[in-house]
């Protein structure tokens, strides 16, 4: 994922699935070009940095 469709999907007033390595994450900000700090939905504790690539969005079809 580009860094500038996570700052969309953030600032979206309506949930976007997104993915990381499969798992459904919930993307609480971009730290740079290259990561961003997310939680998993079942994890919300869980907080972690991870790279943009990894992320995707899951189509809901």
């Amino acid at each position: 994922m580009d860094e500038q469709r996570a700052k969309q999907i953030i600032d979206s007033l309506v949930m976007v699935n997104v993915k990381y390595h499969g798992i459904p994450v919930y993307i609480q900000e971009v730290n740079n070009s290259e990561t961003a700090t997310i939680f998993p939905l079942d994890e919300m504790h869980h907080e972690q940095e991870v790279e943009l690539k990894g992320l995707y969005e899951d189509d809901p079809t």
